[in-house]
């Protein structure tokens, strides 16, 4: 396996920024299936290596990981332009896919191409995902923290704002018919498929803690996403709102996205 720290201007950020990635270099022959895995509110792009076994699974699947730092963004576009923040969004849904790829040996195709996150993170997977469906072909959402329009006001307002976070969102009764709602989106996708016949959903996995206040969001997506079409696997199992929960989906998660299957040990 090969371990790489990558520092370079972002246009979209409007600044220099890190991202780590993981190689499968040893067992594998390049190009390579990519998860691009994005870190929880409060962390950055090292909280995946350090709190699961994230680099050791992925090796054995033969899958790159590319691990950017998101801050507190929620992986979101700001709303006020042109300010110096820069968008979150389209770094993470463009701007990095398109500079690993000129950098790294990964495939660029869509079926070999994913996005998976943990509770911010895993929000912005689905958003993300959903949103830049022509170049991710798969989803994993880790207890995502997708509350935001699916809960009562009130109790996003307290129990789901934990760091200020609900900022991000903006006026709820106003983004709620934008696509930082991912049912926004799912609509969007499913009449693309109306109109065209085809299937422009990703494939989406979602997994949640049975002990985790965000379940019901959570299960909530899961069923509009599969009661409009979309492929999904909903996999509540026990657990928290912690990495212990994580690591110890992770393993399923990858062999769901695991293009070698027979490779893997």
């Amino acid at each position: 396996m090969a371990y790489v720290e990558f520092e370079f201007e972002s246009k979209t950020l409007k600044r220099l920024v890190s991202f780590r990635a993981i190689l499968p270099a040893e067992r594998f022959t390049p190009p390579y299936p990519t998860l691009y895995l994005l870190h929880g509110l409060g962390g950055n792009s090292a909280r995946w290596l350090h709190y699961t076994g994230l680099r050791w699974l992925a090796e054995s699947r033969g899958i790159a990981v590319i691990l950017p730092s998101g801050e507190n963004s929620f992986y979101l576009d700001i709303l006020v332009k042109d300010g110096c923040l820069g968008d979150f969004g389209e770094y993470i849904g463009r701007e990095l896919v398109d500079f690993t790829r000129k950098m790294l040996p990964l495939s660029r195709r869509r079926e070999d191409t994913f996005i998976g996150g943990m509770s911010m993170g895993g929000y912005g997977a689905l958003r993300n995902g959903l949103k830049y469906r022509d170049t991710f072909g798969k989803i994993a959402v880790f207890a995502g923290a997708v509350h935001f329009y699916e809960y009562p006001r009130d109790w996003v307002r307290t129990n789901g704002n934990v760091a200020g976070e609900l900022m991000n969102f903006g006026d709820l009764d106003e983004t709620q018919h934008t696509d930082r709602n991912p049912r926004v989106l799912i609509r969007e996708i499913e009449a693309q498929n109306r109109a065209d016949g085809g299937q422009h959903f990703p494939e989406v996995y979602m997994t949640c803690g049975e002990e985790d206040s965000l379940l019901g969001a959570n299960r909530s997506l899961a069923e509009a996403l599969e009661k409009a079409g979309a492929p999904v696997v909903w996999k509540p199992r026990p657990g928290r709102h912690d990495f212990a929960f994580c690591d110890a989906a992770l393993p399923e998660a990858l062999d769901w996205l695991d293009p070698h299957g027979e490779l893997k040990t």
